[in-house]
């Protein structure tokens, strides 16, 4: 009999009414309970904290990635299961992917509905959840997130839905696995970098911020998070990753002072690329900014992030956010 153990950190899976709104406060063994438990597998739980995901920090998911490494450590273990909140499930899962150097499942997976909903979406995505996490095919796939009957990998995969039970998706690529008649039916491996060391324990954390561009923008808000010590932005660019000069001008000077910039885009799919000049990709690339491919900004800043915390130095920093985003080193 497969052990896969669930780590429970709350999230819409295991929220129950509050009396003006709904809030996660069951443990996971009350969230287990509303599951049907695959045949062949056995399960043991672990309450890490009961948290809505819009608050949760780094300093949470440190707690989780050292939660998994843990759990990990014992060879008995064929999988982890992860229940955690949508509205941040994405950038928690990507980070632990890019630790993530064991071969066994770690699948993440929560619901849209809450804990006791009549039809809610729950216990099967927690059942599938299950399923993937004792997989043997899955092995060597990475951390993966488990919805609506798919199996999705952690990079790239983003929530789509605010409300629908189809909620997360990889806009710019495909599903690893689906879920049919009590089976994983896997279509693929993903391609991942090799897997960061754990941070280490008790270090200041940086500061990585997000900053949207749009029509009438300034650097106000770039420059404003440099000056509030961000070690690292994230600039949410338009079409294939373009602003303006003035922008560019903002982000040359930030990465003169040390400071990790990271490009993507607020259009759903498709790559940052360099095409435009007067404030598009190929200027701020040459300022420095670092292109993230078909990352969106949750996980752009997830990869800043791990550079930040694993890494050293303005050149070392640089070449592991290249490195995690597969961006090529600059010419």
């Amino acid at each position: 009999m497969g052990q896969v153990v669930v780590i429970s950190t709350g999230g819409t899976i295991a929220s129950r009414w509050q009396g003006s709104g709904f809030a996660a406060d069951a443990r996971g063994g009350d969230v287990l309970a509303t599951a049907a438990v695959p045949e062949g597998i056995s399960v043991r739980v672990v309450d890490l904290m009961s948290v809505n995901s819009a608050r949760l920090t780094t300093r949470d998911q440190l707690a989780l990635l050292r939660t998994v490494h843990e759990v990990l450590a014992d060879p008995g273990v064929d999988g982890i299961v992860v229940t955690h909140g949508t509205d941040t499930l994405e950038e928690s899962a990507f980070f632990l992917d890019l630790h993530h150097d064991d071969p066994r499942p770690v699948v993440f997976t929560g619901a849209q509905l809450p804990l006791e909903a009549e039809g809610g979406d729950g216990p099967r995505n927690l059942h599938d959840a299950l399923l993937a996490a004792g997989s043997a095919e899955l092995r060597g796939h990475g951390v993966l997130v488990a919805f609506d009957g798919r199996i999705h990998a952690a990079r790239g995969t983003i929530k789509v839905q605010t409300l629908a039970a189809d909620a997360f998706a990889d806009p710019s690529g495909s599903p690893v696995a689906d879920v049919k008649d009590g089976r994983v039916l896997v279509h693929g491996r993903p391609e991942r970098p090799a897997a960061l060391p754990l941070p280490a324990a008790g270090e200041d954390l940086p500061r990585v911020d997000m900053v949207m561009h749009h029509c009438d923008a300034d650097p106000l808000l770039f420059n404003a998070a440099v000056a509030a010590g961000a070690q690292g932005i994230v600039l949410v660019a338009t079409g294939a990753g373009n602003a303006t000069p003035e922008v560019v001008a903002a982000v040359e000077a930030a990465v003169a002072r040390g400071v990790l910039v990271a490009l993507t885009t607020r259009v759903p799919a498709g790559p940052v690329a360099e095409i435009y000049t007067q404030g598009g990709a190929v200027d701020l690339a040459a300022a420095g900014a670092v292109l993230t491919g078909t990352l969106r900004a949750g996980q752009a800043r997830i990869a800043v992030l791990g550079a930040a915390l694993t890494a050293a130095g303005t050149d070392a920093r640089t070449d592991a956010l290249r490195r995690l985003v597969g961006t090529p080193a600059a010419a």
